[in-house]
């Protein structure tokens, strides 16, 4: 095959949810930006505060447009194949940051969430590792169309759950996400280069576009 033919690498858009520096979803979206570079695919590694944006005001949008945050993240949704994003949990829910910019974005047409793939990650000092906030964070993803990968991944006592390499320390729960992101990875790969499938999808029926068929391969 002609090499000007081939393919380029996958495209995955990876962030932590949380805006303090030293979070440790920053730490946990740094390593699976890692493990997905060592594949051979591109990594779009973002920190929240790239995608700075006011609280949603219907009245600021209507005047002045969707903010320079909420265009960025759309962009660089839009330059990705799939999304992981690393959160954290507040209050047994997503944190209010993330959920303004998904709602900010959600005022975007086309959609970029629409038939996004999307794996979910979370890392929490409590004892079940923020997974709670996760299955928040899935309601209004699913409700734009995204693709949410149904393994998701959390760490618990994140705060000795590092190694000094940026590793997890326990080898079994390094592992694991290993086989998660790899699992996802598949996924992703057969859903953009195989495309088997024609099938009408209406999870997202604000979305007016005239893409009303979507292609994509099933496992």
């Amino acid at each position: 095959m002609p090499t000007d033919t081939l393919p380029g690498p996958l495209r995955f858009l990876v962030f932590g949810a949380a805006l303090r520096a030293d979070s440790t979803n920053a730490r946990l979206a740094a390593l699976v930006a890692r493990l997905i570079s060592d594949t051979g695919a591109a990594v779009d590694l973002a920190a929240m505060h790239d995608f700075d944006m006011p609280l949603y005001d219907g009245d600021v949008e209507a005047g002045e447009g969707l903010p320079s945050g909420a265009l960025a993240l759309r962009d660089r949704l839009e330059q990705s194949d799939a999304v992981v994003i690393s959160s954290p949990e507040y209050n047994a829910s997503v944190p209010g940051v993330l959920k303004n910019a998904i709602d900010w974005v959600s005022r975007v047409r086309p959609q970029p969430f629409k038939t996004k793939h999307a794996l979910l990650v979370s890392a929490s000092p409590s004892l079940v590792g923020g997974n709670r906030g996760l299955w928040a964070l899935r309601v209004p993803l699913e409700h734009l169309g995204t693709r949410v990968y149904p393994d998701m991944f959390s760490v618990a006592n994140s705060y000795q759950a590092f190694a000094d390499d940026g590793t997890l320390a326990d080898p079994g729960l390094q592992q694991r996400l290993t086989e998660t992101v790899s699992g996802f990875l598949s996924l992703v790969e057969a859903d953009v280069r195989y495309v088997c499938l024609e099938r009408r999808w209406y999870e997202f029926l604000g979305d007016r576009t005239e893409a009303a068929i979507t292609q994509r391969a099933e496992k």
